[in-house]
């Protein structure tokens, strides 16, 4: 039987998740979804479309979804569905997993590695992280937990931003980029997604792209390689005060005040020479080791010494995989290519030890 692929869904209180759901579990696609919703949310669904017995734990929607909440651990409700698809008791092609709007979704998708009866039966696809316009710059001032779940996102939707002004947007989605530069942001209107902007988004699966925003590496090209600073006078006319940069503050003595400097953070590493897989590995794992419970999400397309072929590495906290991918092709230039999303990883002393693993 195939793997039943899971979307784990996350955001803050009001940033429209309930709405998300609720038009997945009554909305007319086509596909049979199973929603698994954490119980102690605040708004729960249930208040509005699941008026049934409390003592049912799986109710079945109008549209073939099914939607059950944790009574137990996630694990054990995981267990139960798929126990019960193999049955023929439940029909469902997918799960999409509602963490509450305080959660960090770390040891959510954690569960799909670590557990191998889990990871026999179901594919983690990706966290899909809804961000309120409005409210967002003082959750993520106020809550590490908001700024986790934007750090641990394959795709970001930002709703209710026709309640700011374009600028406020675009502060915000400037601040997004630079905590997690690899999730693409949409803006959504009142949850309304297109189902398949959510689903089969491939976020965990080595792939041998590393899709960073081309902005962001924009950016850390004129920091690293720029020291005139004629480059940036376009980017402070757009963020002005509010740029939230928090390079800006060592690299350049401009007098901008930066009202946030986040704990979740982003880097990218880039080299072309080649690596070499010893070191790299010993170097990783003593990282991994150390600062694991910080690191969110990180991913490497590499160039390893000894290999024609591409390498890929990706992790979650302390779990790291990684895999041959396909070959050099002819004439592309051979560059490694590492992204690190954490909160208060040491920059200076990630980047000195990549640059002792190379060859």
């Amino acid at each position: 039987m195939s793997l039943i692929p899971v979307t784990i869904l996350t955001g803050f209180l009001g940033s429209g998740k309930t709405t998300l759901l609720k038009r997945v579990l009554t909305e007319a696609h086509g596909q049979k979804i199973a929603v698994i919703e954490n119980e102690f949310g605040e708004e729960n669904i249930d208040n509005d479309i699941l008026v049934s017995d409390q003592q049912e734990q799986i109710i079945q929607m109008s549209n073939g979804c099914i939607c059950c909440t944790i009574r137990e651990d996630l694990r054990a409700t995981l267990a139960d569905l798929a126990a019960k698809k193999r049955k023929g008791e439940l029909d469902f092609e997918r799960v999409v997993i509602e963490t509450t709007g305080v959660a960090d979704p770390g040891p959510v998708a954690q569960t799909f590695f670590m557990d191998d009866e889990i990871a026999e039966a179901y594919l983690l696809d990706a966290v899909v992280t809804l961000v309120d316009a409005k409210h967002a710059p003082e959750q993520l001032n106020d809550r590490v937990e908001a700024q986790r779940q934007v750090g641990f996102a394959d795709q970001i939707f930002i709703s209710k931003a026709d309640l700011v002004d374009a600028e406020a947007l675009h502060a915000l989605q400037h601040r997004l980029k630079h905590m997690n530069p690899r999730a693409p942001q949409r803006v959504v209107h009142f949850g309304e997604v297109p189902i398949k902007d959510v689903f089969d988004l491939r976020g965990f699966n080595l792939s041998a792209k590393l899709d960073i925003d081309p902005d962001f590496l924009k950016e850390e090209d004129e920091h690293d390689h720029d020291h005139g600073h004629d480059h940036h006078d376009h980017d402070h006319e757009h963020h002005g005060e509010h740029c939230g940069h928090p390079s800006h503050q060592h690299d350049h003595a401009h007098g901008h005040h930066h009202h946030h400097d986040d704990d979740v953070k982003s880097f990218v590493f880039r080299s072309d020479r080649a690596l070499d897989p010893a070191k790299l590995e010993d170097f990783l794992g003593a990282i991994v080791n150390i600062y694991g419970p910080r690191m969110l999400r990180y991913k490497g397309v590499l160039w390893m010494q000894g290999t024609e072929r591409k390498v890929i590495f990706q992790g979650v906290h302390q779990l790291m995989g990684s895999d041959l991918g396909p070959a050099w092709a002819e004439g592309e230039p051979r560059v490694s290519k590492m992204v690190f999303i954490g909160i208060d990883l040491p920059k200076d002393i990630l980047v000195q030890g990549l640059q002792q693993c190379l060859v």
